[in-house]
């Protein structure tokens, strides 16, 4: 559609929080418009066919607390089918690389370690995660690559009050057609008319009795404002606000994006590995990837890399992540798996300029700043995304929750 000239709600992004703010709205009574950057709905969930076999979430993929998770009703409602095989972390390691006995070692050195942070947290002082590893511990550079995995970073850079306050059930299910699918018909349930897509807003004016918002499609005015975007495109002001909201800025700076990068592998022979399985090393080192096999059954195998290796592997050009991986493979499983193993497709979401990064992390000192970031200013700005849910950031169920939740706090003002 047309930017329009004026409206009631402008919400700005069309992620997980952006369609949840605008489900929300609907029946209202209210008039609002989702400006998107993209030329797509779902933000950093977005699914692709990475071959005519192979579906490939090359952001969010996983139904996280899925006893709790708002997107599990989604799924059904919308006849999307939820796969609730168990994921391919802890007990589900294959392959000779990493042998039983030093996978116990591993899982009762990472079970210590959480228990150590967790009880510090409880003291209710912060401080970086990285101080409750044991000294000398071999397993501490392999600990330190699960953070980049679950925070995209490492422990050096998280908070362990942050940590403390997320909620997981550890019940995690997925979808099978995708869960950036899932976002797109999320999105396509909502009348056309009330998303613009290739919009990138630069300039929230709030100085006025109305709202003026600068967008390469235009100008357009409104009386309040939902911004979802991405804590580093704050904290870096590529949206800036007139007048400044330096408080805004500086708690979007204490939340940055950590990088979590995915690439998948097309597999011949595909019978050979066992069908949800994972494969790694005792490598001794944090620079490693995870690697999942044949999910969902298909013939490839998904890689994940985190934190500071994956942005070098980004900055190293497309093809690196996939080059990396394959060499990592072959290490483990021997040199006939070279010719099994071809690149499909991989992300690169530190590159991409509506997300540069992945999901969010408060930095140690920070974990207050989700509250601070999330509160509305003048009744009129109000702020959604995951990074400013209090128990489930990270995730895509935490943005679209905190979309409705923003929405509401509309509806009280109006």
């Amino acid at each position: 559609m047309p930017l329009p000239s004026s409206i009631d709600v402008a919400i700005i992004g069309a992620g997980a929080a952006g369609l949840g703010a605008a489900h929300a709205l609907q029946g209202s009574g209210l008039s609002f418009v989702v400006l998107e950057a993209r030329d797509r709905v779902g933000g950093r969930g977005h699914t692709i066919m990475a071959s005519p076999e192979v579906t490939f979430d090359l952001g969010c993929g996983w139904l996280h607390s899925a006893d709790e998770n708002s997107f599990v009703g989604i799924a059904e409602q919308l006849n999307f089918e939820i796969d609730k095989t168990l994921p391919p972390w802890r007990d589900r390691a294959v392959g000779k690389a990493f042998p039983q006995k030093e996978r116990d070692e591993f899982i009762r050195a990472l079970d210590a370690f959480y228990e150590r942070m967790e009880n510090a947290a409880r003291g209710g002082r912060d401080s970086a995660a990285s101080n409750y590893l044991e000294p000398g511990n071999r397993w501490n550079p392999m600990i330190d690559a699960i953070s980049t995995y679950v925070n995209g970073s490492e422990l050096d850079q998280v908070s362990i009050l942050d940590t403390e306050a997320y909620e997981d059930s550890e019940i995690n299910w997925r979808v099978r057609r995708g869960y950036g699918a899932l976002m797109a018909a999320y999105g396509a349930s909502l009348p056309l008319n009330c998303q613009v897509l290739n919009c990138q807003v630069s300039l929230i004016d709030h100085s006025g009795k109305r709202l003026r918002i600068e967008t390469s499609l235009g100008t357009l005015t409104a009386d309040k404002a939902i911004i979802t975007v991405p804590t580093d495109l704050i904290a870096q002001e590529t949206i800036r606000f007139h007048p400044a909201l330096p408080t805004k800025i500086d708690a979007a700076a204490g939340l940055p994006l950590g990088l979590a990068d995915k690439v998948m592998l097309a597999l011949e022979e595909p019978n050979d590995l066992p069908k949800d399985g994972n494969l790694r090393a005792a490598t001794m080192r944090t620079e490693m990837g995870t690697y999942h096999l044949r999910p969902f059954g298909q013939p490839c195998i998904e890689g994940f890399f985190g934190g500071r290796f994956a942005r070098e592997l980004e900055d190293a050009g497309d093809g690196a992540i996939a080059a990396h991986g394959i060499d990592e493979i072959v290490s483990f499983l021997g040199n006939d798996y070279r010719r099994k193993l071809k690149p499909l497709k991989e992300s690169r979401w530190a590159h991409d300029s509506f997300a540069r990064g992945s999901y969010s992390h408060a930095l140690p000192g920070h974990a207050d700043k989700r509250v601070v970031l999330a509160a509305p200013v003048d009744g009129r700005l109000f702020f959604a995304g995951e990074a400013t849910s209090p128990n489930f950031f990270s995730t895509a169920h935490g943005a679209r929750d905190s979309g409705e939740r923003a929405a509401e706090e509309v509806l009280v003002t109006r």
